[in-house]
């Protein structure tokens, strides 16, 4: 009982954690109407340096804007794969939640593996694309009304008519934050440091200011309908999964002695598991990772492989260039993982 217990905790605050960065990358894409996402140009260069940028950036929507460009002919297939290279979906919410240090030292790797991927094939393929589709649906609400995230005037009148939503989420957040100031975040305590814990406090301020300000379509239809609805109950599962996994496999196994005795099999497992164009599986990795079970060089070649489900509406448009974006990640991910691997990492 008392592993269920503790997984469960676990599992909440680490999904809690990774609904308010999401909450917070919605905010941010939703004010900008992903404009930024037009600032590609027709050098090859560029492009996979702009590509793998927008494919580093936590969840998928940074991916689905280059899977777009791809598909309309605005960029060539090395800039799609330094961008999948850098991606890791919505692993990397759970990554900045659980391992903020260390994930930031992958996401460093992440993005300048894909730079120089990108450069590589880009001299090497020359002038091909390998476009087949057309077009594809752009993924930043463009057919919806114009949601102004913040407006002074509005503020004051949506607080004094509160709605329960609001309500709701605006307790979930001051919870989270008085755990973080009264409590310990789990990873923060078994790493012995206590810069997580003002991360964790910044994050849930945002997060609070964002409910408190927003209005009331972001609160329905963005936090609710889009990130809760959507994402929550799937991370919350594998997270919880995952754990409970772990948990349960070290009472009847020594994971430590078992990845150490087969660093190869862990390592193709990885990649081979990398391949699917979801988000969840991969979590297993990270966990194994955050426990010290899993070396560097695994979880980094997971996250080359994998890019959560951004290569779906790829899939959907053209079978033939997801297929070689596949090839080429899990590539360059067997590559650099066997390296580091070989070099002890």
């Amino acid at each position: 009982m008392e592993i269920w217990i503790d997984t469960l905790i676990q599992a909440i605050q680490i999904t809690g954690f990774v609904m308010a960065m999401m909450l917070i990358v919605e905010y941010l894409t939703i004010q900008s109407r992903g404009q930024w996402a037009k600032t590609f140009e027709r050098s090859s260069w560029l492009q996979v340096l702009l590509a793998a940028f927008l494919g580093v950036t936590p969840g998928c929507l940074g991916g689905f804007a280059v899977v777009t460009l791809y598909t309309h002919r605005v960029i060539q297939f090395p800039a799609l794969v330094a961008a999948m290279v850098a991606a890791s979906g919505d692993e990397a919410f759970v990554m900045f939640s659980m391992i903020p240090g260390q994930a930031l030292q992958i996401h460093l790797y992440l993005i300048i593996i894909a730079i120089v991927s990108g450069l590589i094939l880009s001299l090497w393929l020359g002038r091909k694309t390998m476009l087949e589709a057309q077009s594809i649906h752009k993924q930043f609400h463009a057919n919806e009304p114009q949601c102004i995230c913040f407006e002074k005037r509005s503020i004051l009148p949506q607080l004094k008519n509160i709605s329960l939503l609001r309500a709701s989420f605006l307790l979930v957040g001051f919870a989270f934050l008085a755990l973080v100031i009264f409590g310990h975040h789990h990873e923060a305590e078994a790493a012995g440091s206590h810069w997580e814990k003002y991360f964790f406090a910044i994050l849930i301020g945002i997060y609070l200011f964002i409910i408190a300000t927003a209005p009331n379509h972001f609160i329905d239809e963005h936090l609710w309908a889009h990130t809760i609805k959507k994402h929550f109950p799937k991370i919350f599962l594998w997270t919880f999964g995952a754990f409970l996994f772990i948990h349960l496999m070290d009472h009847f196994l020594d994971i430590n002695h078992w990845v150490k005795a087969n660093p190869g099999l862990i390592l193709l497992l990885a990649l081979l598991i990398g391949l699917i164009p979801e988000s969840g599986p991969h979590i297993i990795f990270i966990s194994l990772f955050a426990q010290g079970l899993l070396p560097m060089s695994v979880l980094l070649a997971n996250s080359i492989v994998q890019d959560g489900h951004s290569t779906l509406p790829l899939l959907a448009e053209s079978k033939r260039s997801f297929v070689w974006v596949k090839i080429a990640n899990f590539a360059i991910g067997a590559i650099v993982g066997g390296g580091m691997m070989w070099l002890g990492y």
